[in-house]
């Protein structure tokens, strides 16, 4: 019998997910150049993060990467083939987007988490109440969550409603905008662990942009910088967040950087 040395054991190398490739972005109006080429890949397992200072192209990369705004030039493809139009509601249903300020439907969480089952995209699953339950209560949600009106929700319940509505699908892919911004500590540990739980347990592979260097860089293995469109840096958070690179690009001193990084 083989030993554990074997290659019979060796892990499964990771799956190239979602890919850009030379993906450009333009403004409709003005013609401005919104993303410069840009070149990235998610592979399974990974944590990835985007970030840079305000109108760095972070929530236009991730539209696109959900193919929510058409590519000026370049594709993105899914697990290495480019996508039909035809086939657009079915990639959507594997890598799930959720916006900055998710829309919530009128009446209670729960209807706003049945809604989904309406779509045609997924009229062969069904509304699980005690997994969706689950998963609320993974976020820090109690028993009472799925009966609040989705009018009376905080910042911060919103975005965990609208992060569970889209996880009881299964996503494989999961692009998060600023998930945290705006919201308290307590809210952003919460999803935070819930980030953590998703990969840990489910194996969900996670894009997300955001402000916050240092949420960045506890809770994603891979992390790129982007700063006017174009991207400046990429790689492991502790090699792309020096100092230095920080100060530059948000134009304070390096040692006024050093704590924002951890260092």
């Amino acid at each position: 019998m083989p030993d554990a040395t074997s290659p019979l054991f060796a892990p499964s190398p990771p799956v190239e997910l979602v890919a850009a490739h030379g993906v450009v972005r333009r403004d409709a109006l003005r013609g401005a150049v919104l993303l410069h080429p840009t070149d990235f890949a998610l592979y399974s397992g990974q944590r990835a993060a985007i970030t840079g200072p305000s109108g760095s192209g972070k929530s236009v990369f991730l539209r696109t990467l959900a193919l929510l705004d058409a590519c000026d030039a370049g594709h993105v493809t899914w697990r290495g083939e480019r996508i039909a139009r035809s086939r657009i509601p079915a990639y959507r249903r594997r890598v799930a987007y959720i916006a900055q300020r998710p829309a919530m439907l009128d009446g209670t969480v729960e209807d706003n988490l049945r809604y989904p089952f309406t779509l045609k995209t997924y009229r062969d699953a069904h509304f699980d109440p005690d997994a969706a339950m689950r998963l609320a209560q993974a976020a820090g949600r109690g028993a009472d969550f799925l009966d609040k009106l989705a009018g009376d929700l905080s910042g911060g319940e919103a975005q965990i409603a609208a992060l569970v509505r889209v996880l009881q699908l299964a996503p494989d892919v999961l692009l998060l905008d600023e998930p945290t911004a705006s919201l308290d500590l307590k809210y952003q540990i919460e999803i935070g662990a819930l980030i953590e739980r998703l990969h840990d347990e489910q194996g969900v592979s996670i894009i997300l942009s955001t402000h916050d260097l240092r949420f960045a860089a506890q809770h994603c293995s891979e992390l790129v910088l982007l700063s006017r469109g174009r991207v400046l840096a990429s790689g492991a958070p502790a090699d792309v967040l020096t100092p230095e690179r920080v100060g530059e690009l948000y134009d304070i001193d390096a040692a006024v950087a050093a704590p924002l990084v951890g260092r």
